[in-house]
Parts: C-alpha cells; structure tokens; sequence
C-alpha cells in the first residue's frame, strides 16, 4: 500500500487523501466495510494508474509501437491502439501488486501467488478500465473532439485532465467488483 497512496493521489487528489487518513484508524480487520472496499479499489487503480502512465508515455514517446497493438490492422486511429496497450500494462501491472500483497499473505509460492493475482485482479481490473474507456470515449469523442476537430493524446494538459476524470470514473465501476471479491473472499483486506 506504500505505492498505492501517491499512485491514486495523481487522480484521486484531496478524496484519496482523505481516503488513506481514514483507512489509517483501522487495522484490517476493524475497519468497515465500505471502507475496505475503497482501499482494495485504490489498490487495483493504482495498478491502473500506473500502468497507464507508463503505456501512454511509451505510445507517445515511441509511436511506432502501436502497430504491435492493433493500429493500421484492427483500428485507424491512434486512440484505439494506445488503450490495448494501455489494458496491457495496466493487466501486468495490476497483477504484479496483487501478487506482492497475496503471495506474502498466504505464504504462496510464485504459481499459486500469480493464480491468486490473478483472480484477485482480473475482474476489477476490467471494470476499472471500462470505467476509464467510458470517461476518456465520451470526453474525446463527445467532447474535445467535436468542439477542436483533433483528437488529443499525451502532449497536452486537456488529455491529463481527462484521463484524471477518468481514473475517477473507473475506481465507481470498479467498486462494486471489489465488494464482491472482498466479500467471497478471493481479494484480501487492505
């Protein structure tokens, strides 16, 4: 959870603040429930965050990779090809947190710490980005787009704001996904 503060910080602000104070009263097993759900959802966004991070840096930094994920072939527009890669790295990334949270834990081994990983992380991480797609699509394409013609990627500060919006949009969707898992028992406390 060292990570997961600062990481859901960068879009969260002043409510992810407030969310790490609240959750510090609490031990695991005392804090309630909602409130648990809420630090389990941080910690699949900051997965997301920062694999995000690192996957729209690589696309504009390093356009050309893009191919590999679908543009020219699958999609004619950038856009697109960014988000596969940004699922991509978020996934890996998602998984990779969990695994460093499970696997000490339960005192699993690499297969069955990466099997927990990711079961714990599948799910969540797919409402999480689907929340995200939303918010981005509907700002880009029934936003920004109409209003400049262009269409925005890393460069500029509207497309940091949206993604910020985003990020926000994807911890609602991804909430009720996290209860469940909490619930059942295939996500741990956090």
């Amino acid at each position: 959870m060292y990570l997961v503060w600062p990481l859901v910080t960068l879009s969260g602000g002043p409510i992810a603040v407030w969310l790490y104070r609240k959750s510090r009263h609490y031990g695991n097993s005392t804090t309630p429930f909602p409130l648990a759900v809420a630090s389990a959802t941080c910690h699949c966004g900051a997965g997301c965050t920062l694999g995000d991070l690192v996957a729209e840096s690589i696309a504009f930094s390093f356009p050309g990779v893009l191919v590999l994920f679908g543009l020219d072939t699958f999609f004619q527009q950038k856009i697109f090809a960014t988000w596969v890669l940004d699922l991509v790295c978020a996934f890996l990334l998602g998984v990779v947190f969990q695994y460093f949270t499970i696997a000490p834990m339960r005192h699993l081994g690499l297969k069955a710490g990466i099997i927990a990983a990711l079961k714990a992380d599948a799910l969540s991480l797919i409402a999480w980005q689907t929340g995200m797609y939303a918010m981005m699509a509907a700002g880009q394409f029934a936003f920004f787009t109409p209003l400049t013609g262009k269409v925005m990627d890393a460069s500029s500060p509207e497309f940091w704001f949206l993604m910020q919006l985003a990020m926000i949009a994807g911890f609602f969707t991804s909430y009720p996904v996290n209860w469940l898992l909490l619930k059942i028992g295939i996500k741990e406390r956090m």
